[in-house]
């Protein structure tokens, strides 16, 4: 996935959470609903959270180095395991302590009553162009996958993590408005402490599926299973002896490691094994653009012991 998709999902869902942000902490400041603020501190974690992402995506483009010779693609992944982090403290226990509180010491809204689902309403428009920016971004590189099936195949971190969050955002609205709403109807402040309550377990949620899948990407995942298909047939239909074993690693989401070993072909000089490897390597480039170090070494296939 080119990473510009991914910048464009995340400047529209920066964009529209600090417009939202700011009119939550006007609506809570108005009326001290306990969803309002659980809402507007999810704004300013979102907001965090992006720029997290673009401030990943600036430091993995620097040139590799001595001390990090393959390049410092999975700043990416360090990034958007920071996300998960900030979401679930920042977010998630944040809001329900909140909730805990306002369970405590319940408080009807009195002041500006429909101030909150007049803002809630607007936010939910803002999320949704968001929403709707990831969905299209997403669309041009998931193929045939489902929804749940990219955010786990995905080796790109930003579009999954915009869709996650935007995602939460939609559904931390709709339990804002609907816990504020009841708090309206009944003046039983509970209901906006329940809505809180619902933000904070969806945004911990969210923040331990996103922890997952970015540790999996830190500690180094494989080509896609289409990626390596096409790796081991452009080495099979080389002039080499066939394929003895094949690893493959992602160093970033747009640089992956090819390490393989193939059978010798035979009575053959070193010059002619020379070129048939480049000519692999060649292939392997072709078929898979991301495949940008690729080390092939040249063994004799040993029969398996029974």
């Amino acid at each position: 996935m080119s990473a510009e998709g991914g910048t464009r999902a995340v400047v529209a869902a920066l964009g529209a959470n600090l417009g939202v942000g700011a009119t939550k902490f006007v609506a809570f400041a108005l009326t001290g609903s306990g969803a309002m603020l659980a809402e507007s501190i999810h704004s300013v974690a979102d907001s965090g959270n992006q720029i997290l992402l673009l401030v990943g995506g600036r430091r993995a483009q620097r040139d590799a180095t001595d001390e990090h010779p393959f390049g410092f693609g999975r700043a990416r992944y360090y990034y958007a395991f920071l996300v998960a982090i900030v979401l679930f403290s920042v977010g998630g226990l944040y809001a329900l302590n909140e909730a805990r509180q306002k369970f405590a010491h319940p408080e009807a809204i009195d002041a500006w009553r429909w101030v909150p689902l007049a803002v809630l309403g607007v936010a939910m428009v803002l999320e949704s162009l968001s929403l709707r920016t990831a969905v299209r971004e997403s669309n041009r590189v998931r193929g045939t996958l489902g929804w749940a099936g990219f955010v786990r195949a995905s080796r790109s971190p930003e579009l999954p993590v915009i869709l996650l969050e935007d995602v939460a955002a939609l559904l931390g609205l709709v339990f804002a408005f609907v816990g504020v709403s009841l708090t309206l109807a009944t003046g039983d402040g509970r209901w906006d402490a329940g809505g809180t309550a619902a933000i904070g377990v969806l945004l911990v949620t969210v923040a331990l599926v996103l922890g997952r899948e970015t540790k999996s990407m830190l500690l180094g995942e494989s080509a896609t299973p289409e990626d390596v298909r096409r790796i081991r047939a452009a080495l099979e239909t080389s002039d080499l002896g066939g394929v003895i074993h094949l690893r493959t690693m992602h160093l970033g989401p747009d640089d992956v490691l090819v390490a393989a070993k193939v059978a010798f072909p035979g009575k053959t000089s070193v010059d002619t094994v020379a070129a048939l490897v480049d000519a692999a390597e060649e292939r392997i480039r072709a078929a898979v653009p991301a495949a940008r170090l690729i080390y092939i070494e040249t063994g004799v296939r040993r029969k398996e012991s029974p």
